[in-house]
């Protein structure tokens, strides 16, 4: 296995997969860095593969396991001839061309770059949370929230995206309770005056999860008081974690162009990063959707645009 390369990807999660099915197809013959299995960053199949079934994704009427699908875009990119190694990129050099991209002491180069780590979302950190993710613990209520039809459940955050978690939820659960861990929340005001007028909304103020409850499947809480520290049982079926991601990008830093929160810059309607050659694909660059579907689509912009790049943009 050749390592100068016309294309090389990091990360393997839809957009990553995606992008190398498009560039195999395309004869670029693309490696795919795909992570560790052990890694918290970069999972090799991305965050996909921490759920359980997914229903939502076209072309499975009957829903697919996210391990399922992820392992069928793995199959498609080497159908097409991508090479994939299951390492961790440790360093990358952007400075010149061919790009340089190691895993450990082992250099690749490469004619273009598309970067596709991803993020994950911040969690509570506590024990048995990971194995319960899939089980009643989501971090994803667009994803999950059909299977908790007539449910209690309970949303972590007071922010914009745990109120517009709760408040999706609440189509399906019977009660969302929103835990927050202050006496007032961080939401925009348009976004708390939706969550107070939400009659299936009831807000825990002064309240953290500090227990997970359930053996193999997730059947209640405790709930801590964070000025008394009393605690209490509740009873849900549900806990959606909504309280931020944090792209991978830390490799990055001081290279590609980046907001505060650490997300890629993109030029707007691409995947062009501000270095010639380098592109960025999925959450990796998407704060706003975050979807599967949605990372796949970028994946294939990725693709299409290092294709280009290559053929007339040096």
């Amino acid at each position: 296995m050749s390592n100068a390369r016309k294309v090389i990807i990091i990360g393997s999660g839809p957009a990553g997969l995606t992008a190398a099915i498009y560039t195999a197809r395309a004869s670029l013959e693309p490696l795919v860095i795909e992570g560790e299995p052990s890694s918290t960053t970069d999972q090799p199949g991305g965050q996909l593969m921490l759920t359980t079934e997914i229903e939502n994704f076209p072309g499975f009427p009957e829903g697919i396991m996210g391990p399922e699908l992820m392992g069928n875009f793995r199959a498609q990119a080497e159908r097409f001839g991508a090479d994939i190694i299951t390492e961790k990129v440790t360093k990358v050099d952007f400075n010149s061309k061919p790009f340089k991209v190691w895993v450990r002491d082992t250099e690749y180069t490469a004619e273009s770059v598309i970067v596709a780590t991803g993020a994950q979302s911040l969690m509570l950190d506590l024990p048995r949370e990971g194995e319960l993710i899939g089980h009643g613990v989501s971090t994803c209520a667009t994803c999950d929230g059909f299977f908790f039809r007539g449910h209690e459940i309970a949303v972590v955050g007071g922010g914009d995206s745990a109120i517009e978690e709760a408040g999706f939820l609440t189509k399906f659960a019977s009660k969302v309770y929103l835990v927050v861990r202050r006496d007032s929340l961080r939401a925009s005001r348009i976004m708390q005056q939706r969550a107070l007028d939400n009659p299936k909304i009831e807000i825990l103020w002064n309240s953290r999860v500090s227990e997970l409850h359930g053996e193999g499947t997730l059947n209640g809480v405790t709930i801590t008081d964070t000025v008394t520290n009393e605690s209490r049982p509740l009873n849900v079926t549900g806990l959606f974690i909504a309280i931020g991601h944090k792209p991978n990008t830390g490799l990055f830093t001081n290279i590609l162009d980046m907001e505060e929160s650490g997300y890629l810059l993109t030029r707007e309607g691409s995947t062009y990063t501000n270095i010639p050659g380098i592109f960025a694909a999925g959450d990796v660059q998407d704060h706003t959707y975050r979807q599967a579907i949605t990372a796949a689509g970028s994946g294939c912009m990725a693709a299409i645009d290092a294709e280009r790049w290559l053929e007339h943009g040096r």
